[in-house]
This record gives C-alpha cells, structure tokens and sequence, in this order.
C-alpha cells in the first residue's frame, strides 16, 4: 500500500494510521479536517514529488523537522522527535505476521520494535545512515555499539492492527557505555502497557575490544539526552538490576544444536539481538508456552555469536520468586493475576552456550511467567 498524495499534516498520518486500521483497503481517508488522503494499490515505486519537506511526527505540538537529508520513507513514517529534542516517539501498526499463538505480538516482535525505534532515533537526530545506531564520529573511528543487558517487561500484548506508540531515549552511563529506555503505550487509550531498558558497550568494529567512550561522541548523545537522569525503571527493587546466576549441565529442561540461520545475522554480520530471544524461548516447555505469557525478561550478552557457532539451550526453574514478579510495576496500568493466585508468576533461569570448544557462554537469562487470564 502506497500513499501517492504530496506532504500532508501529522494529524492526517494519525488519521490515515486509524483509518487503516479499520479499512485497509478504503478508497480514501478523511481526516479530521475533512481532507481526502488516497491510498492505491502498487508494486511500482512512487514518483518522487519536486520537493520532498521532511517531518517527524511529534506527539503534541507541530512536527519538529529532522536534521538529516530529505528522504522519501520519511513521508510514511509515524514517529520524529518530541519537542524538547531529547527523546523520540514512534507509532507502530501490529501486522498480522508479528503474531503469534496467543493472537498478539510475540516478544520477539516487541524486541524488534524496540531496535528500530532506536536506530530511527539516531537517524531523525542526523547521526546515522546505515541502521547501526552510530554518531559522525564513531564511524570515523570505527565504533559501534554492542549490546551488554536487555532487560522487557510487557504488561499487556497488543494484538493484530492495534497502534502501538513507543518512546525511547538514550544517556551515557559511565567509562565505556550508555544506557537506552523505553516507555511502550497503547495509542489508542494511554495506557503503559510495557517498559524496557538496556545497557550498551564500545565497540571497535576491527579489533572487536571494547574502548572508552570518547568526548566527541559523548557530546554528540548529551545534545538528544535528557539533561537529568530518567529511568524506565526507577525503582529499586525492579528485577533489571538483578545478577543472573548460572545454569549447569543438570538443567531441566534443554533445546540442542541451534544453528543461526543467514536471515538471523545482521549488518554488523553477527547474529541479530533478537534471535537469541527466540533461542531462550526454545528450550521451554510447552505446557507453560501454551499456558502462561511472558511477563518480563532480562538477558545478559556476554560473548559475540558467529554464522558457523551451534548453540545449545538449557533452562532450569527458579524458586526464589517469593513476591518480586507481583510487586515490580506496583501503580503501572498493566494486567496481572490476581493476589491470591499463589500459582499466578513462575520464574526461570537461562544459559546459552557455544555446543563446541570449551562450551563457552554467550548468554545468561531470566524469564518470569504469569498465569493466562480467560478469554473475554
């Protein structure tokens, strides 16, 4: 589906997002200010207009103006930098692929929104053209970023054609990393339906060491950070800042021999972030996959993973949950079981490690599980 129209107000791409939600194969699409947007059907690539004006969709107020050079796709994206500048919202319209069992999106579809928010951050800022995240400097010097901890906590799954608005922000932490957040809420009520976190490393992209951030890219990221501490996560207690200790051989559950396929590697040619999600997943048992939903999940990134390594992946329950699962997002608009399930969370530890050699680690891994709710 292509717009073939000329530059239109944000409040029409809003529109245009909702009409197609309900009717994506309508003639035309009325804005609230009765303006006709037209959609057809094509597989030819649209005429460029003379002039293409750039914008980024802000969530109040005018669309601010990106930094970067005009480019056709800025026409149909629903995101742009927020006011102040220092953080990024984007919207995201769940395609039917991005489904799973559980008719909504899986964890690795909301992973994957979280990557995309990100390097479009980087790029409405100006800094990057090639999908890795990267400031001017860092590709002078060779620099990329490389993940340490992810840690996603989805308190309700979107489902098939919901609008999905995520924000993201990044600060520097420390000698040699940063720290990126996000906030994820359901467009259409408000609601925080999920938060996110991660730490970053330097990367020298040829020697593969890890080095200093230096003055020039922190500066470049201070100027689209918030000039103050902000965390998706402010309290304490919240399981993102938890060690995760290590699973041995006696592990309850494994899944053996996982070969990265050559769709799992990414630019950088080393297998996407997101996949090691699916390789964690592979190892547990279907009766709590059919049976409960993902709640929150933390893992560490400790060592790269190549084209040729074969991954086994082991799992072991948890019995140290007491009621950490339950209290985390006390106050957050989220869905969880009730009190006095006793049976509502299940915790469990994860390790992926290399099948060969010395069978070293590439992953550590936490899942907390919450009991289904009945179907409406």
């Amino acid at each position: 589906m292509l717009l073939t129209t000329g530059v239109f107000p944000a409040s029409d791409i809003a529109a245009a997002a909702w009409s197609r939600r309900s009717c994506p194969f309508s003639s035309s699409i009325i804005s609230p200010h009765s303006k006709a947007v037209a959609w057809r059907c094509s597989l030819s690539r649209p005429k460029k207009p003379d002039s293409l004006p750039v914008i980024s969709v802000a969530t109040t107020g005018e669309p601010k103006r990106s930094s970067h050079e005009p480019r056709v796709a800025d026409e149909f994206k629903f995101g742009g930098l927020t006011e102040d500048g220092l953080s990024y919202k984007e919207k995201f319209i769940v395609r039917s692929y991005e489904v799973g069992i559980n008719k909504t999106v899986t964890i690795q579809t909301i992973a994957n929104f979280l990557q995309e928010v990100s390097c479009n951050h980087f790029l409405s800022a100006g800094y990057t053209t090639d999908g890795f995240s990267t400031t001017l400097t860092m590709r002078k010097v060779n620099l990329i970023w490389v993940t340490s901890r992810m840690h996603i906590e989805v308190y309700k799954y979107p489902a098939w054609n919901d609008v999905v608005e995520i924000e993201t922000w990044c600060q520097c932490e420390g000698r040699i990393g940063a720290r990126r957040d996000w906030i994820l809420r359901d467009y259409s009520t408000g609601e925080v339906i999920g938060r996110a976190t991660s730490k970053w490393l330097m990367m020298n992209q040829e020697t593969r060491r890890f080095q200093k951030v230096i003055d020039d890219v922190r500066d470049e990221i201070v100027k689209y950070s918030p000039k103050s501490l902000r965390l998706a996560f402010p309290e304490e207690n919240n399981a993102c800042h938890k060690k995760i200790g290590k699973v041995d051989d006696t592990a309850q559950y494994s899944k053996l021999g996982l070969a990265p396929r050559r769709d799992d590697l990414d630019m950088n040619r080393h297998v996407n972030n997101v996949t090691y999600i699916g390789w964690v997943l592979e190892s547990m048992p279907s009766e709590i996959i059919y049976n409960y939903e993902l709640q929150s999940l933390t893992l560490d990134y400790r060592r790269e993973c190549l084209h040729d390594d074969i991954i086994d992946s082991l799992t072991s329950p948890e019995s140290d949950m007491s009621d950490e699962a339950g209290s985390e997002h006390q106050g957050i608009n989220g869905r969880t079981p009730s009190a006095d399930d006793d049976n509502g969370f299940l915790q469990f530890r994860h390790l992926l490690r290399l099948s060969s050699g010395d069978g070293s680690e590439t992953n550590r891994g936490r899942t907390i599980w919450r009991k289904k709710l009945p179907a409406n």
